[in-house]
């Protein structure tokens, strides 16, 4: 409990006016004695009314609070919280509400004040905005609560639990739904490549058409139905990918709002839902965290949900990538051939360790190296140079970027694949390479 502004004020005039008349005693200017007793009376009065006030707000009931909100939150997303008050108070009385919320969410308009009236329920409402992804817990609302005179102010901290999660910007992808989805992707960036001869999937029997070629012919099916027909194929389907992702320490790079490694699960979430409307299984490996998850590849539409809700709650660690650990993992739990994609920021010094795992998962299965790029490398290298220290920096960078560009070389010299990709190019690059090998029938 503590006072007003109402009650600081009338003490502020009676200090005033006793000083006043204090000053008046010493400098022996005479002073009716009336005037000491009705300050003295106005000081007794307020001390009256300021104990029965404080008495009275202590008996004042509290305000009952409910929290209406989202069970789910995207990442750097605004979503609306509402809280519902209820009251017994015969009067109407405004009260001001601070909902107390979890670190990690941005607030606004939050506090507020709201009026009550009598025999009526009050709503107020305010935005908060994730800025890292998890499950967060709300326990409590804190009402500041005035005196029936206005003089005192209790602060009343009332229980209302809640809870909530914070997925990856999902929002885009559950969107593309409703667009056409090549569309959807050339709006991402994705270039689509042109098919190369046929699928690799027998899809259907048709007749003979213009512009078919020879070799789709089914004779066997043209001598039962007299007339050329042709069979027609489709892009293999039911192939498997598996992200392999680093929650070491190189993802703890942040460029913008976003870390590398909410660009990477982003990035990985959206070529789920590309690859599993294309018909194929999706899967998720981790490394480097504080415990590995593994979900295994599976098709339809209910595995971006289960994808979601493996890693909406994931977060690096300081620990140091080991490669050989993740393959073995991955080997005695991946069995079938797949598309293994391991999403990671390399460097000079990862040239052994991770050729040597690359090449052992590269025996069983095809393997993609998506490596994330520091976008602050690209402006320190386009920057105009001007002083020493700006010279040292380009040239440091530019040491750098050959270094890394150096590893690329001697990976893909090994054959491996490598795609190299700042972090928020990374979704649509992925998407790009998987759609041009799944034309190409390379895995």
């Amino acid at each position: 409990m503590k006072p007003t502004r109402l009650l600081l004020s009338w003490l502020g005039v009676l200090l005033g006016l006793n000083t006043l008349l204090g000053a008046a005693t010493v400098l022996q200017f005479k002073v009716p004695d009336t005037l000491h007793s009705i300050a003295w009376g106005l000081l007794l009065a307020l001390f009256l009314l300021v104990t029965l006030d404080a008495i009275r707000l202590r008996r004042r009931p509290s305000v009952r609070v409910q929290r209406q909100m989202p069970g789910s939150l995207a990442l750097g997303r605004w979503g609306e919280v509402r809280l519902t008050l209820e009251h017994d108070y015969p009067q109407p009385l405004t009260v001001q509400v601070f909902d107390h919320t979890p670190d990690g969410l941005n607030v606004q308009n939050m506090p507020q004040s709201i009026e009550l009236r009598p025999g009526e329920r009050s709503e107020l409402g305010y935005r908060l905005r994730p800025v890292r992804r998890g499950h967060f817990s709300f326990s409590r609302c804190e009402v500041h609560l005035p005196s029936p005179l206005g003089l005192w102010s209790a602060r009343r901290l009332i229980e209302v639990s809640d809870s909530t999660r914070v997925y990856p910007d999902f929002a885009r992808l559950y969107g593309a739904q409703l667009l056409g989805v090549d569309n959807w992707l050339s709006q991402l960036g994705v270039r689509q490549h042109q098919r190369r001869g046929l699928g690799l999937e027998f899809h259907q029997l048709r007749e003979f058409r213009e512009g078919d070629s020879l070799r789709q012919i089914d004779w066997k099916a043209t001598a039962r139905q007299r007339a050329p027909i042709a069979r027609e194929y489709q892009d293999e389907r039911d192939q498997q990918i598996v992200f392999m992702l680093d929650c070491g320490r190189r993802m703890r790079s942040q460029d913008d709002e976003l870390s590398h490694f909410d660009h990477a699960l982003n990035a990985c979430l959206l070529l789920s839902y590309v690859a599993l409307r294309q018909g194929d299984a999706v899967g998720l490996c981790t490394f480097a965290g504080e415990q590995s998850r593994y979900l295994a590849p599976v098709k339809g539409g209910s595995q971006l949900n289960l994808l979601l809700n493996a890693v909406y709650d994931l977060d690096t660690t300081r620990r140091t990538a080991d490669y050989q650990a993740a393959a073995s993992q991955l080997l005695a739990r991946q069995k079938r051939r797949a598309l293994v994609i391991v999403v990671t920021n390399l460097r000079d010094e990862d040239d052994e360790a991770l050729l040597a795992a690359v090449n052992r998962i590269g025996r069983q299965h095809r393997v993609l190296v998506a490596s994330l790029r520091e976008e602050v490398l690209d402006h320190l290298r386009q920057f105009p140079v001007q002083t020493l220290p700006e010279a040292l920096a380009y040239s440091g960078t530019v040491d750098y970027l050959n270094t890394r560009d150096a590893l690329h070389d001697r990976l893909s010299a090994h054959g491996l694949s490598v795609l190299d990709a700042v972090p928020s190019e990374l979704g649509a690059a992925l998407v790009t390479r998987y759609l041009g090998w799944k034309k190409a029938g390379v895995f």
